[in-house]
């Protein structure tokens, strides 16, 4: 575990509401703006969202960042759930698996400044993102 690294496991609706106060602190602590510390809160809760309603238990890692880009915080959503068999389609806005009404991976992807996802079938996924300050990020 990094210095800072914060692991919180995903099992059901209540670790979804104990990750996002976590990033939430977390950001806050960072000194990312209220607004900021939402959208991180935000991205975090549907990252968990979908592993309890796909994969049923995973796993969100919290780590604050600081380096050359500035103060950041990165957040890894992982899984061994059936993983996704096309992920072009699930970054389509409006595609949805579940019937569901939330911001899905599209808009995890606007909310933060980094977004990777690797997905393979059988073995679970694994998104990474990151959001900077916008304060300290260079140009």
């Amino acid at each position: 575990m990094s210095a800072g690294e914060i692991r919180v496991p995903i099992n059901s609706d209540q670790d979804i509401v104990l990750a996002r106060q976590k990033g939430r602190t977390l950001a806050n602590e960072a000194g990312f703006s209220a607004v900021d510390s939402t959208l991180i809160a935000t991205a975090i809760s549907e990252l968990a969202r979908n592993i309890v309603s796909y994969a049923k238990k995973g796993e969100i890692i919290l780590q604050p960042l600081r380096n050359s880009h500035g103060t950041g915080i990165s957040i890894v959503a992982s899984d061994n759930g059936p993983g996704i068999p096309d992920i072009r389609l699930a970054l389509r806005d409006g595609f949805s698996t579940s019937g569901s009404l939330g911001l899905g991976l599209p808009g995890v992807r606007r909310l933060v400044d980094e977004f990777q996802i690797v997905s393979s079938i059988g073995q679970g996924t694994v998104v990474k993102v990151t959001k900077w300050r916008p304060d300290h990020r260079e140009d």
